[in-house]
């Protein structure tokens, strides 16, 4: 289903104003500060003569809202050659125009944290929408738009779900979009808010005539380069008008340090000439928790959960960094005699094999036990579901001409159900290989560690939601577990920016590419696998809907944005694990 096509030429804070004069004045102060070079006279810090030129040029944002408290965040950019600390006072307001403050203190916009500034705004009201700023000498800061988390009893509950992106692959229009919005209760990333390639690498042919070529230009490495990066994508228009709009509750996956991060290594890290990478995930995630509007007491430990009433729990998940277990590769599994099933098998099933971890499995098990909400939520980055296709296809894919495309594939399975005495012996050997995991960097390659969450949710009796990320195309699963039971859903997000299966598999159709996963995946009830945008996942007693939202194009500032698909879950055992048309 089609909502109707927004205008290209709307403002993405601008259009979701309401009718209000507050929220026209709230609307008027985002526009105006979007460039972060406000200028209003300061009173607590002091604007002498002798004061620093300093700036808000990477906006303000909000995270981690709790019932009494959120968090604020902002930078200030100092004057070139600026070493010193520089006092900040920061405010919020029940109304746009702080004309009735309910808080207020001062901060620091340390050099030691590359002049950002988080502060937990404490003694709150719940279900309250507040608004927030910061001064600093001269300077006055964008107003943002802030939400505390329910309590009690919750009728509606509706997150805006995004993953992926990647800045020189494009416009944050998905972004734009969302910031829109009226109607958010928060925002959730599921990681990858940034990329660690340098000019010239991954998904970056349009960079420079889009103007977005990365910064630094090498790949980030050190605290140094990960800081600058981060700083890059916060003077995207866009990616400050969705922080301005709605508080932002976020985990990171692999790109926020490396590709195919685990623990001990990463896929992009080269210990030779990139040296130690505990150093260097260290320095990504000082950078990381400088720069989000996080509370975080230990900076490994970024799982935990936040509670909307007695609606939903929604519990954010670390799959990437603190106990992930080295990635298997296929190149283990293919031999000159075919693909050894036996052993893929046994090696994805391994007992042993860590994802999460036990420390937060065990973690995640108590809150879901403790948690009475009628939908238990987790966000986290990568598929859970059972991605399963033919080992033929997936050679083709990994290593072309050594296997068959889907098109291919699909006429050699139709041609065994309509003429099988036509098949020659190599057509039916290939038929006979097994279907197997398409990514092993997913829950697939932890199948034991899989079992563990759909056992702890299905024996609790729980109404499980999985938000996932990662892959860039977006997908509906139906989650069952080793036994064919049913236990839960997965609603996955497409990407900001970063390029999905149109890019990997130029030659397949994209929906007779979607038509033939669905076909060959049981458990899959939806998927898009060429266009970039966000989903939108809203809660109430009886339901959890996933409306996948698209943008028309990321290579220019004119889009439209659509709705494509809404699908369902039902609560309640009759409905537990079960995808249908919303």
């Amino acid at each position: 289903m089609t909502h109707p096509l927004l205008p290209s030429s709307s403002h993405p804070i601008r259009d979701a104003a309401a009718a209000d004069p507050g929220r026209r004045r709230f609307v008027r102060q985002l526009g105006v500060a979007a460039a972060a070079l406000g200028t209003l006279p300061l009173t607590a810090c002091g604007g002498g003569d002798d004061a620093p030129a300093v700036q808000f040029a990477h906006g303000i944002a909000s995270g981690d809202p709790l019932a009494d408290r959120v968090m604020l965040w902002t930078r200030v950019t100092p004057p070139a050659g600026h070493t010193g600390d520089i006092p900040v006072d920061w405010e919020v307001a029940a109304d746009s125009a702080f004309a009735a403050l309910v808080a207020h203190g001062q901060g620091t916009a340390a050099a030691g944290k590359d002049f950002t500034v988080k502060v937990d705004a404490t003694g709150l009201k719940p279900a309250t929408v507040y608004y927030y700023r910061f001064r600093a000498y001269a300077a006055t800061s964008a107003t943002g738009r802030t939400r505390t988390l329910p309590t009690g009893s919750v009728a509606q509950v509706k997150l805006a779900v995004f993953s992926c992106a990647n800045y020189p692959a494009g416009y944050f229009n998905v972004y734009a979009d969302a910031a829109r919005r009226n109607d958010l209760d928060a925002t959730v990333h599921l990681g990858d808010y940034i990329y660690e390639y340098g000019q010239g690498g991954y998904a970056s042919s349009h960079a420079g005539a889009l103007g977005r070529l990365s910064a630094p230009a090498n790949e980030i490495v050190s605290l140094a380069d990960y800081r600058q990066r981060h700083a890059q994508y916060k003077t995207d228009p866009d990616l400050q008008a969705l922080h301005a709009a709605a508080p932002m509750i976020a985990v990171w996956d692999d790109h926020e340090i490396a590709n195919d991060t685990w623990r001990d290594g990463a896929e992009n890290h080269q210990s030779a000439t990139e040296g130690s990478f505990g150093a260097r995930k260290a320095a990504a995630m000082q950078a990381y928790h400088e720069w989000m509007p996080t509370r975080n007491a230990q900076p490994e430990l970024i799982y935990r959960s936040f509670a909307f009433g007695n609606l939903v729990a929604l519990h954010m998940l670390d799959t990437r960094v603190i106990a992930r277990d080295e990635q298997l590769s296929y190149g283990e599994f293919f031999t000159a005699s075919g693909f050894d099933a036996a052993g893929f098998t046994a090696a994805v099933g391994n007992a042993s094999r860590q994802l999460m971890g036990t420390a937060q499995t065990q973690w995640l098990q108590q809150q879901m036990a403790a948690s009475t909400a009628t939908w238990q939520v987790l966000g986290q980055q990568v598929l859970m579901g059972r991605m399963n296709i033919p080992a033929p296809i997936l050679m083709e894919t990994v290593q072309p001409g050594s296997g068959l495309s889907f098109g291919q594939y699909a006429a050699l399975a139709a041609r065994a159900r309509t003429n099988p005495g036509s098949l020659t012996p190599t057509e039916q050997a290939i038929l006979a290989q097994p279907a197997i995991p398409y990514n092993l960097d997913a829950w697939d390659g932890y199948q034991a560690a899989r079992e563990t969450v759909l056992a702890t949710s299905r024996s609790l009796g729980k109404n499980l939601v999985v938000l996932s990320g990662d892959t860039h195309n977006a997908w509906a699963n139906e989650l069952q577990d080793r036994n064919g039971n049913a236990v839960g859903v997965e609603f996955a997000t497409s990407s900001v920016t970063s390029p999905g299966f149109e890019e990997y598999l130029p030659n397949e159709n994209p929906a007779m590419l979607a038509g033939a996963l669905q076909q060959m995946i049981a458990p899959l009830k939806y998927c898009d696998t060429a266009r970039r945008g966000y989903m939108v996942l809203t809660a109430t007693a009886s339901e959890c809907r996933a409306d996948w939202v698209y943008v028309s194009t990321i290579t220019s500032r004119s889009y439209t944005a659509s709705t494509d698909k809404s699908l369902k879950v039902v609560a309640g055992a009759a409905g537990a694990g079960h995808i249908v048309a919303a």
